[in-house]
């Protein structure tokens, strides 16, 4: 515990790169799994301030930029359509489907809304029995309770009205996904703190076991990653894998049982096809079969879409780490955060955006 609160200030800092410069003997490569993180760290430099043997690398933790093309397409449709209120997080709007994006329904007459909370959409529901209300649920754990919350909202006050379209995505099967695959470079991660607030360290002891990788659960502060980041190294360089809580203010091994004892009455582990990447087993949580009656896909009869990717558009490569997004033709130039090829560059998380406002000139 000592380790984590030594270095409070500007001069800690400067103390904490010196520490891991000194404790580094070979090269090493990290993932910070985190969009959040990843603007942290491109925002304020902080991979220039870490020696040249440290390799941070950009993992996948956007919830917005890895929404498949076909839920995102599915969304479309629905909000299309008359008598519907489509109700949606407002980092959803801009992000492009295979033609359009939300914003453009928006302007052509559909009736979508920005809400803050899903528990905005069930209002609506009560407030609006003759519109079909649908809420776009999206996100990694750290939404899933507020989300399954406005489903059992639903179901106590019978609303046949609401529904939801699901596209939440779990961190560890991603983090095995990586791992797994052919050309991994990755030997320690930086975990996101909001999600294991929410759901623990258990889940990833058994990616630690098996992949003799280091976890450390990292905040989104620059001091956070920095300590976080020293602590991977320390494990790496002890020949240890552990998985450890740098976030240890807002972290607890246990997590929030009641947050996940209601994640899991709604919601199941299903497959789940993150945008750009492919289909991953068990990565997914979709509703349960008592609660299947709010699914707007199976509602609205959109299950069947499909969507190819952009072929110029390398945001696959991006968001596993293979390739930075000032190594993409388009990056820039065909592809802004005004005209997006992919949602890496529209989302707040996403790291073509991070590059475009902080580094658009770096090769």
């Amino acid at each position: 515990m000592k380790f984590i609160h030594e270095y409070r200030d500007a001069e800690g800092a400067r103390r904490l790169v010196d520490a891991i410069r000194r404790q580094v003997t070979r090269p090493w490569n990290i993932m910070e799994v985190c969009g959040g993180q990843t603007h942290a760290i491109v925002r304020f430099g902080l991979d220039e301030l870490l020696p040249r043997d440290v390799t941070l690398i950009h993992g996948p933790g956007c919830p917005v930029c890895v929404t498949p093309l076909e839920i995102l397409d599915a969304a479309i449709a629905i909000a299309s359509r008359p008598g519907v209120i489509f109700c949606s997080f407002g980092d959803m709007l801009r992000v492009p489907g295979s033609q359009q994006d939300l914003l453009r329904v928006k302007s052509e007459g559909g009736d979508v809304r920005i809400v803050y909370s899903p528990m905005d959409a069930v209002t609506l529901a009560r407030q609006q029995p003759g519109r079909e209300v649908v809420f776009f649920a999206i996100g990694f754990e750290t939404t899933a309770p507020a989300n399954a919350m406005a489903v059992l909202q639903a179901a106590r006050l019978d609303l046949r009205n609401f529904s939801v379209l699901v596209s939440h995505v779990l961190v560890p099967p991603a983090l095995c996904a990586v791992l797994d695959a052919p050309n991994c470079r990755v030997q320690g991660f930086l975990a996101p703190g909001h999600v294991c607030a929410v759901m623990g360290t258990e889940e990833y002891r058994p990616i630690v076991e098996q992949y003799h990788v280091p976890i450390v659960v990292t905040g989104f502060e620059p001091l956070d990653i920095l300590q976080g980041v020293a602590m991977t190294l320390r494990q790496l360089e002890e020949g240890r894998a552990e998985t450890e809580i740098q976030y240890s203010r807002a972290v607890r091994p246990e997590g929030n049982p009641l947050a996940i004892a209601q994640i899991r009455e709604v919601f199941e582990p299903v497959p789940r096809k993150w945008r750009g990447i492919g289909e991953i087993p068990g990565s997914g949580l979709g509703l349960r079969p008592a609660y299947a009656r709010f699914d707007a896909r199976t509602r609205f009869g959109v299950e069947q879409i499909t969507a190819d990717e952009p072929k110029e558009c390398i945001a696959g490569d991006v968001l596993q780490g293979h390739r930075l997004p000032c190594d993409c033709p388009a990056f820039g130039v065909r592809c802004t955060p005004e005209r997006p090829l992919g949602a890496p560059m529209v989302s707040a998380e996403g790291s073509c955006a991070a590059y475009y406002r902080y580094r658009r000139h770096a090769k």
